[in-house]
């Protein structure tokens, strides 16, 4: 096979270099938001934390790396919040997220969320009938209907969101995207995707039958409140603080928590919506014993309709104990990445890993040659810094950010698709995006919207 010539940038090397760095530019700015506290260029933007324990705590880090004001950090968990708490002592510390609104009023210009999944949608709903920015974790939102409802609510308030699928705002995204709007792989009629980590975070099959057992809720975690709008269960070390993920009443299992970013670069470079349909196989799992938890393995295949000058187009997210399977014309030097993707064009493939198409690359090899170094496509998507500058500057700037709630909904709501598919292995469950419901499953429509527990509402 022909080795490349250009400045003998192999594509070996490409795959080493393409997460060392990215080139710095200023994104220009779109359609003015008028927020309901809009802010001026030359204000720093006084920022509020909920949910900072973990993945929460690093998000408000990054804001503090850009130089913005930490004025309040909220947390159910004084203990698993600790160290944030320590990390900013002139921020002012609450419970409730609520309280914590009402006491500081217009001193928060802009809040990041980073709780349980399935408390996202009610306290970003609260922050934005306040007219407060939202950077929300992902997935954005437990069900459909709060992500439709989040949608409408950004538009309504007109303030400035993103999700925070991180590797949204990279290079190699954007690059992925130039190559396949360049035509460098044909029309693309198939992706296989999937993540293999953490494979005993999302399965909790092991620790099902502990359930029953009965413990003290620890000193400092306000458990109720833990708990918010689902219906109430008792507290258990088996999901607080952290392994919620992989108990479907809280989390949303590898599909959950992994298809914002692997799917992202697809659903960006092929302009997904929403699909037709969604059909999942599982691995030793019976929902009507096992659907408190995910399965050790999924494989989730969903339709997309052709829309624009493409196809149709099929996506197969593979997870857990189900790789990525090796697809036929991989060359020695290509691997199948564990958690990541592959999508096939009539022309060629582009392999990628996550956040943000990590290490993407051409396969075969010859289209390297044609389509990197001085031949590469013309870039049509402006680069910005990191995830939370472009939020941050959006803010100031007055625009929307790249993965604003418009782009992370429908993002988030092919990933709540797949989960519900889940819980009804076998059945091609078909999908009305314009209804939102499914026209052929009941069973899977109480899915959509389930109902809050009393005291609660979006």
């Amino acid at each position: 096979m022909k080795k490349s010539t250009l400045a003998n940038f192999s594509r070996r090397q490409f795959i080493k270099s393409t997460g060392a760095g990215l080139a710095l530019f200023n994104i220009l700015p779109g359609t003015v938001v008028q927020g309901a506290e809009r802010i001026s260029a030359n204000d720093k933007v006084n920022v509020a934390g909920i949910g900072v324990g973990s993945q929460g705590g690093g998000d408000i880090g990054a804001m503090a790396g850009e130089g913005q004001n930490i004025v309040a950090l909220c947390d159910v968990d004084d203990n698993y919040a600790a160290k944030t708490f320590e990390k900013y002592p002139n921020a002012r510390k609450f419970k409730d997220y609520r309280v914590m609104f009402d006491q500081m009023g217009k001193g928060i210009d802009a809040v990041v969320i980073g709780t349980p999944d399935h408390t996202h949608a009610i306290i970003a709903m609260e922050a934005m009938r306040r007219g407060k920015h939202v950077y929300c974790e992902k997935p954005l939102a437990h069900n459909i209907r709060e992500v439709r409802e989040l949608m409408a609510a950004a538009r309504k308030y007109k303030v400035v969101t993103q999700l925070g699928n991180q590797g949204h705002s990279s290079g190699t995204i954007r690059q992925l995207c130039e190559w396949v709007w360049a035509g460098a792989i044909g029309q693309v009629h198939t992706v296989h995707a999937g993540c293999d980590a953490f494979k005993n975070v999302y399965c909790q099959l092991s620790n099902l039958s502990k359930l029953n057992q009965t413990y003290d809720v620890p000193k400092g975690l306000d458990y109720d409140l833990w708990v918010g709008p689902v219906p109430f269960r008792p507290y258990t070390p088996f999901w607080v603080p952290w392994n919620w993920r992989g108990w479907m009443p809280f989390g949303s299992g590898t599909v959950g928590d992994w298809y914002c970013h692997v799917m992202d670069p697809s659903f960006w470079a092929l302009d997904l919506d929403a699909p037709v349909s969604v059909v999942a196989e599982v691995t030793d799992y019976e929902p009507a014993k096992h659907g408190l938890t995910y399965p050790p393995a999924t494989k989730i295949t969903y339709e997309f309709p052709a829309k624009g000058k493409r196809g149709p187009v099929k996506v197969v997210w593979h997870d857990g104990n189900n790789p990525v399977p090796r697809p036929a014309g991989f060359s020695a030097d290509d691997k199948v990445p564990g958690t990541g993707a592959v999508l096939f064009g009539d022309k060629g493939m582009i392999v990628h890993g996550s956040h943000g198409a990590g290490g993407c690359y051409l396969t075969p090899e010859t289209l390297m040659d044609q389509y990197s170094g001085k031949n590469a496509p013309a870039q049509k998507i402006p680069r910005v810094k990191n995830h939370a500058w472009d939020w941050l500057e959006a803010i100031r700037t007055g625009r929307q950010a790249g993965s604003n709630f418009a782009y992370g909904g429908p993002l988030t709501q092919a990933a709540l698709i797949g989960a519900i598919a889940i819980q009804f292995p076998g059945v091609k469950l078909q999908w009305n995006d314009h209804k939102m419901k499914f026209t052929n499953h009941d069973g899977a429509n109480a899915l959509v919207s389930p109902p809050y527990r009393k005291g609660w509402k979006l």
